[in-house]
């Protein structure tokens, strides 16, 4: 699974970054980093809610 972004919906709110911090981090100039787009079985749900918890959509898992 891979993470996406729809970078003309996130606004950096962070949510996501609390839910899965070793996959997003947000930056003193707020902006969003992705550390890490690929995400394996076994950190699955951690994503997932980050994706769930984003307030603007903007984070999404497809399929490689």
């Amino acid at each position: 699974m891979k993470i996406v972004v729809d970078w003309d919906r996130c606004e950096a709110n962070g949510l996501c970054v609390r839910a899965a911090p070793d996959f997003f981090r947000v930056d003193e100039k707020d902006t969003l980093h992705v550390l890490s787009e690929q995400v394996t079985p076994e950190q699955r749900a951690r994503v997932e809610k980050a994706v769930r918890d984003c307030p603007r959509h903007a984070l999404s898992l497809s399929e490689d």
